[in-house]
């Protein structure tokens, strides 16, 4: 079987990358092909390079308080580019209403920080063999 492939992207003007590092090393150290995509990166940036890359996940981390634009502009390129069985996750400091009003536009779960890594990995996995078969 082939490895998941994840991208892990940085939306906007957020320039706090720890975090975004810290979960590439950990997808990384679960088993999962990870493509960082570095800071400043636009929608458009980060759904061309979901497609260029073939990847089952795309991860944004958000500090910034973007979220409710960045999140559903992601999700839109992505249905207008056919990545329909590719999950858009992330994390960031995302109010918990926030976060449910995104889930029910069908993006998937929002970590906050201090979510255990290995919590994270298993979500994108189970994920992954649910809806990719």
């Amino acid at each position: 079987m082939k490895p998941i492939r994840v991208l892990v992207a940085k939306v906007g003007l957020d320039g706090h990358d720890r975090g975004a590092k810290i979960i590439a090393t950990a997808l990384r150290d679960a088993g999962m092909e990870v493509i960082y995509t570095g800071l400043r990166q636009s929608p458009e940036m980060v759904v061309q390079a979901a497609l260029q890359e073939d990847v089952d996940a795309i991860g944004i981390s958000i500090l910034s308080g973007a979220h409710m634009t960045v999140f559903p502009k992601v999700y839109q390129l992505m249905q207008e580019k056919g990545l329909t069985n590719v999950l858009l996750t992330g994390g960031g400091i995302i109010p918990e209403e926030d976060s449910s009003t995104l889930r029910a536009m069908g993006i998937g779960t929002l970590f906050a920080p201090g979510t255990n890594t290995a919590d994270i990995a298993r979500y994108i996995k189970d994920w992954v063999a649910t809806y990719q078969k």
